[in-house]
């Protein structure tokens, strides 16, 4: 386990100086950074005068002259969220036609945008929230059909389509390249509310917040970090399905929604039902989400429903999405296991980039990404699981899912890919995205890669904010590190600390929880300070047991407040440690 300083410390900073310098935020400006406003939210103007008004006329024509749309519902959390927040508006706005002439397309796996969809002929108008900036051949063979079409994205395209009505912060004036294609909408629902003198946008920040979170959108924009911020606050989270789930995980997040917790304990939810969801459940889950949908009662699922028990679309969502995210654990650890046996028989870990070449049907290609997220993070390299596809003409690609690693000298992976010149694509986001390659290419892939990140280590590292020697540790340090937890995302991650040469004798360590939850605490002497080592076992308990002697230890951890019958303590969660030293005496 290694693990250094951010950055030296500096005595004459404050904690939070500390933490938020360490985390690219400059010194002046940390003030406006803990207290962002309105001010902070951009023109919506800068999207272009002239796009936004077309695609209102667009709505508008189809509104005017009963026209049936097609909403496409994008395969994330991001593009579920940004549906709904167009839908629910539109519902606000013409309630009657958005009942009775609104359509909506699930696509059946992981595709984006319009490649996949059939528009039938009696659509007058699409509409592409968080997808179709770059599907060019399809916007104008839609426009040949004189069907119109609004993209409402935040992807990166080569061009503006000439056959679409294109609204893209990456792709004009919009100074905010860190709004996902949920703000984009809610942008254009606050452009329509200027027009018509209404204020419906703002009633659907929670679904914004979870959007922008969903999608890894950087904290360290002001106008994102504001904009999530106040949809997290309890007054506007009114969406059935986020407000179901909050209440319904409110253990987990702590009675308080922040950045983080939704990260953890709501948007892998909605993820999972948009990859390992049926189109069924898929479709229940976006009606959970729109306000004139979510509370009709359909015919019970429940386990032990009798004949003609109902309940409501939002009760049956939120019970499925919970089922679903377990099988989709299940199968995600079952990958997790094999995969990391393909490391040790393949020898993987001699490249730069963990590339997975794995056979058509060995896991489920839909939690592809989440698996190649999880090896990521622990072996701190680019990650590709791909899979075989033969075409009918013999040739072999392999395709899947790739994860960039932050921590690399190259953070766009993404990029990399691209410029090796052997990738058939690389579509996506510069650390999560599609990825495409040859089978006649891969060894060339491997040898570009690892001649570009020859200086890479690969080897795992902890970036901490403090590190503290033995015994002292600094506990209103850990205290004042906890009481920053609204600030974790993306960008803006959660403070490590280490603790260095701490001596545990036998005495400072317990099991808790020994027969569900094994726990270790081990409690620093005259500090009332708790570390905290959860998923343990009775083996690794006995092995810290070090009798007449002591066992010196290396912690890194994460900061967290106790708060026990009006006292608070401070505490430290474990995420790692290593032996660096035992005696069998201890004086």
């Amino acid at each position: 386990m290694k693990y250094q300083l951010l950055n030296p410390i500096n005595p004459n900073y404050s904690t939070i100086e500390t933490i938020l310098t360490n985390r690219g935020i400059p010194l002046d400006q940390i003030q406006h950074y803990l207290n962002t406003t309105d001010d902070d939210i951009n023109d919506f103007f800068l999207f272009g005068k002239p796009q936004l008004a077309d695609a209102l006329v667009a709505i508008d024509n189809a509104r005017k002259f009963n026209k049936k749309c097609l909403v496409i519902v994008d395969s994330d959390c991001d593009g579920y969220t940004s549906a709904a927040v167009m839908t629910n508006y539109l519902h606000d706005i013409v309630p009657e036609w958005t009942e009775n002439h609104l359509r909506f397309y699930i696509h059946g796996g992981k595709q984006h945008g319009l490649a996949d969809v059939e528009v039938d002929n009696d659509i007058a108008l699409v509409i592409v929230p968080d997808a179709g900036s770059n599907d060019y051949y399809e916007h104008k063979q839609l426009n040949q059909r004189g069907i119109g079409v609004i993209v409402l994205d935040h992807h990166e395209a080569e061009k503006l389509s000439e056959d679409a009505v294109v609204i893209n912060n990456q792709m004009s004036d919009y100074p905010n390249k860190a709004f996902s294609g949920v703000g984009v909408v809610w942008q254009f629902c606050r452009y329509i509310d200027s027009i018509r003198d209404t204020d419906y946008a703002n009633h659907y920040l929670d679904l914004v917040a979870l959007g922008l979170d969903a999608d890894m959108m950087s904290l360290r924009s002001l106008e994102t970090k504001h904009v999530i911020n106040k949809g997290l606050e309890s007054q506007n989270v009114r969406n059935p399905f986020f407000a179901g789930m909050a209440d319904k995980n409110s253990f987990s997040l702590k009675g308080k929604l922040t950045p983080i917790g939704v990260a953890f304990y709501i948007a892998p939810l909605v993820n999972s039902m948009v990859r390992s969801g049926t189109q069924e459940e898929k479709m229940l889950l976006f009606k959970s989400m729109l306000k004139h949908e979510a509370f009709k009662k359909v015919p019970s699922t429940k386990r032990g429903k009798k004949p003609g028990d109902t309940e409501r679309i939002v009760d049956q969502a939120l019970r499925v999405a919970t089922n679903v995210k377990s099988r989709q654990t299940k199968a995600q650890t079952a990958g997790l296991d094999k995969l990391e046996s393909m490391i040790v028989e393949q020898n993987l870990l001699q490249n730069k980039v963990l590339l997975f070449l794995c056979e058509a049907n060995s896991l489920p290609k839909n939690i592809g990404g989440l698996i190649a997220n999880k090896f990521m993070a622990k072996y701190q390299r680019h990650t590709a699981i791909l899979f075989k596809d033969t075409a009918a003409d013999g040739t072999v690609q392999w395709r899947g899912s790739a994860r960039g690693c932050p921590k690399s000298k190259i953070d766009n992976f993404k990029q990399m890919c691209e410029d090796t010149g052997v990738v058939e694509y690389a579509q996506g986001h510069p650390g999560a995205f599609g990825l495409g390659i040859l089978d006649s290419n891969i060894q060339a892939f491997l040898d570009i890669t690892n001649e570009i990140l020859a200086d890479d280590s690969g080897e795992a590292i902890y970036y901490v904010d403090y590190i503290f020697d033995g015994y002292a540790v600094n506990g209103q340090n850990i205290l004042d590190i906890a009481s920053l937890s609204h600030l974790w995302g993306q960008d803006m991650p959660e403070a490590l600390v280490a603790i260095k040469g701490l001596k545990v004798t036998e005495d400072m360590v317990t099991l808790m929880s020994a027969d569900k939850n094994p726990t270790i605490k081990i409690t620093i002497p005259n500090e009332n300070i708790a570390i905290l080592k959860f998923k343990s076992s009775q083996k690794e308990y006995e092995s810290l047991l070090a009798g007449t002697g002591y066992l010196e230890l290396d912690i890194v951890g994460t900061c967290n407040m106790n708060e026990w019958n009006g006292y608070i303590t401070p505490q430290i969660f474990m995420k790692d440690y290593q032996i660096v030293d035992s005696n069998k005496y201890y004086f």
